[in-house]
Formats: C-alpha cells, structure tokens, sequence
C-alpha cells in the first residue's frame, strides 16, 4: 500500500532540503527521498558561492547560521587581463556581497536542521519513476536500499533530484529542453596552500582562463580552462602549477600539495516544461548553467522561494493561481541567469576556433566592462543577485 504526504521531494540536494525546510514552517508535512546516504551528500565536496539572498533566506528562516560565523563574505571579484587586474566592488557599486560557503556545508546544515525537526529523509531510496502526473494524486514509485519497494503517494510530487532527474521524465516526456555544450571544460583542483588572494580571480589570459577561489585558510580551489576530454592524471603536480601561474600573469600563487582533480564540463539547460499537472521540477532537475557566473545553487533556491509560496497556498487555501503561475514566472529569473552564465563564460574563455579579430574584441568587451560604470554594475548586479521573489 502506499504511504500518504502531502509534498513527495525527489533529492536530498539544496533545492530539495530547503524546499521541505520552508514548506516545514508552514505547517506542511513532507517526504525526501534520496538515492545517496547521508555521509555522501554531506561530504561530496561541491564548489559554492552564495548570493546576499540566498545566505539571508538560510540564515533568517533557521536552516543555517554557519553560513554566517563560517562563510566567507566577499564584496568583490577581480578580472584579469592584460597582465593586471581589475576589482569590481560589489558594495560600493550595488550595496551587495557574496559568501564562499561550499555546497556541501549548506547541505550539513540543512540535513541537521531537518533532522533535528523530525523530517522524514528517506536515505538510499532510489526514485525510479512518478505516476499519475495528472491526477491530484501523483505518486511515487521507487526502491530501498535492500532492494525493497516503496511507493510514496503525495498532493503534489517536486523533482529536485539533479540533472538526471526522474520526475523530469514525468513533466517533459519526449520534449527534453533546450540545450547547449561548450567545446571546453574546467580542470579543478583542491590543494593544502595558504589563499592566493583575498577575493576570487577571474583570469582571461592568452593561453586560456583560470579561476583562484579559496575553500578555507589551509585549502584552495583552482581552475584552469582545458579540453573536455582531458585525462586527470594528465599532468603532474608541477605541470599543474606551471599551467595556472601562466594563466594569471602578475599574481603569485600559493603551491601546495594537490589533493584533488577532477574536469568539470561546461553545459546549459532549460526544461521546455517545469510543470506537469501535480509534478514540478526545480533546480538542477529543470535548468543547468555553466559555473562561470556562480548561478547553479542560487538559482536553485529561487526556484524553492518561488514554489513554496505557490504550495502554500494550493494546499493551505485551495488556490492554484500561484502553482499556473510558477513556470512562466521562474523561467523569467532563469533565462535571465542563463545569460549572464554564457556572457561571463564567453567573456572570459578562449574559444578554441578564436581568431585574432576575435581575442582583440574579447579584450575589448572586458575593457567596457571594468572602465564603465554601468558596465561594473551590471556584473556586480548579476554575480550578487536579483532579489529573490517577494525580498527586495
């Protein structure tokens, strides 16, 4: 027989632990299903940058004050080009900031929140398909971890279970999404090394681009621009340092024993539908960006924002205004983030097929961009934020 909740979340990620965490506070019950067990989810280590809403809705709402007292505020960026490097200040231009706060972190705070108020998380449940989309009794078929089934019937199912969602399959059908692959990858790595530098560095250099980011005061992340196809073992440790001091003239970075690799490959996504009768997708299940513009987890909690409003009032007040609404009104913020992720990315990657004519007007665009001021505040605008639905 199958159990009964109001909200059947697929995905113990952000989008779907915040999800249960806000509809928690309106006194709507939940399941979360998740295929991983909790020491997976929290210890995958997942790069993250925090917009100023996505920190103030996880720290005003109770799922984290880590985010606050650990977390990283950062109030600007730098470009680099040309040999020198530019800062765009956030405050000072937009009044906003940033946190470095990695996924992972979020998602610890959230599963001990979640506990804590005696949240049913299903650890290693495997989604393997949703029914009954069109009914107001979707439902949920999937497997325990002995291999036992399990069957959760909801008022409404949400999907945040990742870019190979399961209930996507249940909201697009054949449709799919629009899509779009780069012909480049990162190549990250984590190593024990004191900061490079206080902020995040934004590198376009003749051989490709770079990114110096931070994870804590002992370990940093960094990337550099490279073939998708790349092997990890590729390179040894000293041909990776040489690769990232080449692609960041003028800063001196930090060596330190590389700990870490892996190639992180660049892709877009947008569902053509995130919404099929009582099945809804949000984050990474309905929409995917390239990392270049630190969009992917924020985009995900707009979404949550978005849709919490919407359940709360289908099943609190019986009105599904907000539910019609909440496609066509996300979709607004994501194609929004979606193009700030490919200017950003195109800004500052070397197209592999680039001439001459293309690098000069490359250089030309980050120019406009670090000498105007509405050039500065459209990407410290972007990088910090749209306020979330119903903030300012």
């Amino acid at each position: 027989m199958p159990e009964r909740t109001r909200v059947a979340i697929i995905g113990a990620g952000p989008a779907g632990l915040l999800l249960s965490h806000l509809l928690d506070r309106h006194g709507i019950e939940s399941v979360v299903l998740d295929s991983r067990t909790r020491e997976q989810i929290e210890t995958t280590i997942r790069a993250g940058i925090l917009e100023q809403g996505t920190v103030e809705i996880l720290h005003e709402t109770g799922a984290s004050d880590r985010v606050l007292t650990v977390g990283q505020k950062h109030e600007g960026i730098e470009l680099r080009f040309g040999g020198e490097g530019h800062r765009i200040d956030f405050t000072d231009t937009v009044g906003r900031a940033v946190w470095l706060y990695p996924q992972h972190e979020v998602l610890k705070d959230l599963v001990a929140a979640r506990l804590a108020a005696g949240q049913d998380i299903r650890f290693g449940v495997t989604a393997q398909r949703v029914e009954d989309a069109e009914t107001d009794r979707p439902r949920v078929v999937a497997k325990d971890a002995e291999g036992n089934p399990v069957v959760i019937e909801a008022d409404v199912v949400v999907g945040a279970d990742g870019s190979r969602s399961v209930a996507r399959e249940a909201v697009t059908g054949t449709y799919g999404g629009y899509f779009r692959e780069y012909p480049f990858a990162w190549f990250g790595i984590l190593c024990e090394a004191p900061p490079s530098a206080e902020e995040l560095i934004y590198s376009n250099s003749p051989d490709g681009f770079a990114l110096i980011s931070q994870r804590s005061p002992g370990v940093q992340r960094m990337y550099f621009q490279c073939d998708p196809e790349t092997d990890t073992e590729a390179y040894t440790e000293e041909q990776l340092w040489e690769i990232l001091q080449s692609r960041v003239p003028g800063t001196t970075l930090n060596e330190g024993r590389i700990f870490q690799r892996d190639v992180l490959r660049f892709r877009s996504f947008v569902a053509h539908e995130m919404r099929k009768g009582r099945v809804v997708l949000v984050g990474d299940a309905a929409h995917t960006v390239p990392p270049t513009g630190a969009k992917g987890m924020n985009l995900a909690v707009a979404d949550v924002v978005l849709l919490t409003d919407a359940l709360r009032a289908l099943l609190l007040d019986r009105d599904e205004t907000l539910l019609d609404a909440f496609p066509e009104t996300a979709r607004q913020r994501i194609w929004k983030a979606q193009h700030f992720s490919w200017w950003m990315t195109n800004m500052l990657h070397l197209q592999p097929e680039a001439s001459d004519f293309d690098r000069m007007r490359q250089i030309g665009e980050l120019r406009t961009v670090v000498e105007s001021d509405a050039g500065r505040a459209y990407l410290a605008e972007a990088y910090t934020g749209w306020p979330l639905p119903g903030r300012r």
